[in-house]
């Protein structure tokens, strides 16, 4: 794991546009998150990744799971602002490899007004499950010439084992907050909310944190 780790940090802190470093304060939780993230438009659409590693092996508090998703986007000449994307996540522990996950679809920015949301209409594909789908929520909302901004996130998914089970719909959304103090330096936190996200877990689950971040 440690190898794969490496390899996975070098080359995403080669293209990284800003670090982040989390401290769960949850009761449950209690460790360090760190987050690498980049997202590039370029000409032919857009580029986004995210590296998010937990800080709680047993005894040290070494690095105890690792995880990323990779998205391409690419701009459609028939609809302005529709993009195509394909999506893959991935991740692992000290004692296992999460189920590989390739999502396909379509992007489109809806405007309402006082905030853009981006949003992902997906056909979501996960190892030794049935065919799903997911729709992702995406926005950014800078106030005070930028000097507050207010983003996150929100996926829903369908989840089912193969000749097992229920069709689950999974929930997780982690709206952030940042306080800029300069160009590079921000203050600030999240809140992880989830339903049947967590294993073992049925209900609603929340995980506030507080956090620094670098930006490149």
């Amino acid at each position: 794991m440690k190898k794969i780790l490496f390899a996975i940090v070098l080359v995403s802190f080669c293209y990284a546009q800003n670090f982040q470093l989390h401290y769960d304060f949850s009761k449950e939780r209690k460790y360090f998150t760190s987050t690498i993230e980049m997202f590039k438009p370029d000409e032919y659409g857009a580029t986004f990744f995210f590296v998010d590693m937990d800080y709680n092996n047993k005894g040290d508090k070494n690095v105890s799971l690792a995880y990323w998703e990779i998205a391409r986007y690419v701009a459609l000449p028939f609809v302005n602002n529709l993009s195509a994307t394909i999506q893959y996540n991935d991740g692992m522990t000290n004692n296992f490899s999460f189920d590989k996950v390739w999502l396909g679809g379509v992007s489109y920015p809806i405007d309402l007004g006082f905030v853009t949301i981006n949003t992902d209409l997906l056909v979501r594909k996960e190892h030794n499950h049935d065919l799903g789908a997911q729709v992702t929520f995406v926005w950014y909302k800078p106030f005070f010439d930028n000097q507050l901004v207010i983003n996150g996130f929100m996926d829903i998914w369908t989840s089912k084992q193969k000749d097992a089970g229920k069709t689950k719909i999974i929930m997780l959304t982690e709206p952030q907050i940042w306080y800029n103090i300069n160009n590079h330096l921000a203050v600030g936190g999240e809140i992880e909310i989830s339903n049947n996200f967590i294993f073992g877990k049925n209900d609603v689950q929340v995980f506030p944190t507080i956090a620094m971040k670098w930006n490149f």
